[in-house]
């Protein structure tokens, strides 16, 4: 059962052509940073695009928990009245996260060099996840946590009342780490230094700079080297947010499997550290045009144009992983449909996702009739060609938006229809999936 309502069963069946123009939401990392770096600035920040999925919601109750002021004002148009740097509140509840590990990870940093103490929780999915990967370093600056057994959620947090500055490598390619340690040195003295070996999504360097913080990104022997200057004045700002490139690949990824589609899914962002997805996809011989290619709100974004393609396997590469970690499910989908085998290899950090990614997909995949290999750290879909994937089967979600959203895109072009025994996740980060993908022509269900 969702932490967010009754499980919903959905279905997916083969259907005609996609046409048409698919806007899908804005960018849900991008989304929960306007309103935490909005929350610690001095001013009114004014946030347009902003995602309205449960996520990105919990993220700002959450912030007017510690004392912000967070205020809808029509469709994706936010504003939030901060407190500054240091100036959060003790909340006076439990801070409940629902479903996100980038929320929980990004809020616990923030909150670690403050001198107040705050108890977080999640739902059942979250309360698997392992926190230990952040609780670790904000240590390090002075703050405590207590949780469950293995790190776990519900925890409770003891800011650093006497913060000191560190430096810290992290263990993982993970930007929700690496974000959680600027956050906290936001409000130690002196400075803070990141060092990543593989370089994660920027957006949080980007938009601290927005905000007015001292942040250098360099490359040295050691690695991916991010160093913030402590206790700077965060000046409001307005923020417009671009399309997010993780929701724009599920009405891309159909598009290139059914046949005769061509859609077009303007303003979606083109970060370098997020479009690893198109790049792979070009590569299988996908038939993607960036058109229109512009800057908004300090992220490169472009209108993609998708048409139906004849797609055969690849080996992804490694190191591209970092830049693509949640577009796997959706891409060993597509990989179904290819010619030949394709190998996805450095993708351990999907096993501690919203679910076990790498299982999740094996098995529902299986349970269509598509042949996988995996080991710990790799994937490999045997593709079956356009018109050779069963379907037929049942996934299971595990309270995972990404593994629900992807068996649906499966279902359009597989011989039969495709279930899932839970979609109500999807809202956390989609809330317009179904009436998006049936509105190009799309044939999803609740069952």
């Amino acid at each position: 059962m969702s932490g967010h309502g009754d499980p919903i069963r959905m279905s997916s069946q083969k259907c005609g052509p996609l046409s048409g123009v698919a806007e899908v939401p804005g960018d849900k990392s991008i989304s929960h940073r306007a309103l935490i770096l909005g929350a610690l600035s001095v001013g009114e920040t004014k946030i347009t695009g902003l995602l309205e999925g449960e996520d990105v919601l919990d993220t700002a109750k959450a912030m007017r928990a510690f004392g912000a002021t967070v205020t809808q004002h029509g469709p994706g148009e936010w504003s939030v009245q901060g407190v500054g740097v240091g100036g959060f509140a003790e909340p006076e509840q439990v801070i409940d996260c629902g479903n996100s590990g980038t929320g929980v990870r990004l809020i616990m940093g923030c909150m670690a060099t403050s001198d107040i103490t705050a108890t977080f929780t999640g739902d059942g999915s979250l309360r698997k996840r392992p926190m230990g990967r952040v609780t670790d370093p904000i240590a390090l600056f002075g703050a405590k946590a207590y949780g469950r057994q293995g790190g776990r959620l519900p925890m409770t947090v003891v800011g650093a009342a006497d913060p000191a500055p560190v430096t810290y490598t992290t263990p993982m390619a993970s930007a929700q780490v690496k974000s959680a340690v600027l956050l906290a040195g936001l409000n130690a003295p002196g400075q803070t230094v990141v060092i990543e070996k593989v370089a994660t999504r920027d957006h949080t360097e980007r938009m601290l700079r927005g905000f007015g913080a001292d942040v250098t990104v360099e490359d040295t022997n050691e690695g991916h080297k991010i160093t913030l200057q402590g206790r700077p004045e965060l000046v409001a700002q307005t923020v417009a947010v671009p399309r997010d490139p993780s929701s724009a690949a599920f009405p891309v990824c159909a598009a290139l499997i059914v046949p005769g589609s061509d859609i077009t899914v303007p303003g979606v962002s083109q970060n370098p550290t997020r479009n690893g997805l198109f790049i792979t996809l070009k590569e299988m011989g996908g038939d993607i045009e960036f058109l229109n290619e512009r800057e908004e709100g300090g992220e490169p974004v472009a209108d993609l144009r998708v048409r139906h393609s004849a797609l055969h396997g690849i080996e992804v590469p490694e190191d591209r992983a970092a830049s693509m970690i949640d577009e796997y499910p959706v891409l060993s989908v597509v990989a179904a449909f290819a010619t030949g085998k394709t190998v996805m290899k450095g993708v351990h950090e999907l096993r501690v996702k919203e679910s076990d990614r790498i299982d999740a997909m094996a098995r529902g995949l299986e349970a269509n009739g598509i042949t996988i290999e995996e080991d710990e750290d790799t994937l490999i879909v045997h593709g079956m060609g356009q018109d050779g994937v069963p379907g037929g089967g049942v996934a299971a979600t595990h309270l995972d938006h990404r593994i629900a959203m992807s068996f649906m895109i499966l279902g359009l072009a597989a011989q039969k229809p495709v279930s899932v025994d839970d979609g109500s996740p999807i809202a956390t980060s989609f809330p317009i999936f179904e009436p998006l993908l049936n509105g190009l022509g799309a044939k999803i269900t609740r069952d």
